[in-house]
């Protein structure tokens, strides 16, 4: 991603870069949509993976771990639509500005800090919607929301609790999402730097080392404003209306409390699981647009 290629005209070239990071984006979720459940729900209190696992198909059947996938694919198209594509421009700007030269990790690092919060504050709405959707089920048979999809979702957020309630927690989310990108992004293209210009490594292998880095990094980096951020968005009042939470800060220093710094890593195997794999699949899917697009003249 680190090099000036020669500019084209018309409006293609410039929303191309956005249009890529959504499509690789939402193929990548259908398959990882099980095990976002899985981390969903292990995060909400109900056991380690297979336990999760074994009560969801029990109890819920198959289709329960595609529960909320229309939020997560719309997630994708707005979140990841956002993030990849204004990383693709940042990084070529700052190469233009570099004359030419690769980036030094840190202006990686802030282009995809900048990148991370322009996809969270567009993809907001869509993240709260698959929160609440994938923990509906979790709730007592009087709370749950009984959303249908993604589009109902937001319809009965906005009816319930106004439009500003679509931006509920996207103060933990923004700040998630530059942790995320940060870790993932600017690693991956360190990465790929190192495996293919130091190291010699082919395409294939480059691709699958670059996103294993990558994904650890955005797991360690993410997973405690991960934490929160699903804590805020799940909370409901109690039967004074009072709500367990008063802020994201309000939430963290009570999980610091009761159960230690290690609480924020709750389902931290699991999670990494879903990020690598998720991070891998985008961007293979991410190469095959390209190639595609290079092979019909796009």
């Amino acid at each position: 991603m680190g090099e000036v290629k020669p500019k084209s005209s018309g409006v293609w070239p410039t929303v191309k870069p956005f249009v890529n990071g959504g499509a690789s984006g939402m193929l990548a979720t259908c398959v990882i949509q099980p095990i976002d459940m899985i981390k969903v729900r292990i995060q909400l209190g109900q056991g380690s993976a297979a336990d999760v696992t074994k009560n969801m198909l029990k109890n819920e059947g198959f289709g329960a771990f595609y529960k909320g996938l229309s939020a997560g694919l719309l997630r994708q198209a707005t979140y990841t639509t956002a993030r990849l594509g204004s990383f693709k421009i940042l990084t070529n700007k700052a190469v233009e500005a570099n004359d030419g030269k690769p980036l030094p990790l840190y202006q990686k690092a802030l282009c995809g800090l900048t990148a991370g919060a322009i996809g969270a504050s567009v993809g907001s709405p869509a993240d709260l919607a698959l929160i609440r959707m994938q923990a509906d089920a979790t709730l007592p048979a009087a709370q749950r929301r009984n959303y249908t999809n993604a589009f109902h979702a937001l319809s009965r957020i906005v009816a319930d609790e106004g439009v500003l309630a679509l931006w509920k927690g996207a103060g933990p989310t923004v700040v998630r999402a530059m942790a995320l990108n940060m870790g993932m992004l600017a690693s991956y293209d360190q990465s790929v730097e190192f495996f293919k210009d130091s190291l010699g490594f082919g395409e294939a292998s480059t691709v699958l080392g670059a996103s294993t880095v990558s994904g650890f990094f955005a797991a360690a980096c993410s997973l405690p404003f991960d934490y929160v951020k699903t804590q805020i968005q799940k909370m409901q009042p109690d039967a004074q209306g009072k709500y367990p939470y008063t802020g994201s800060l309000d939430c963290a220093m009570k999980t610091l409390k009761s159960g230690g710094p290690f609480k924020f890593y709750t389902g931290f195997p699991v999670y990494c699981v879903r990020i690598a794999p998720h991070v891998m699949m985008t961007w293979i899917f991410l190469n095959q647009i390209q190639k595609f697009q290079k092979s019909v003249g796009l």
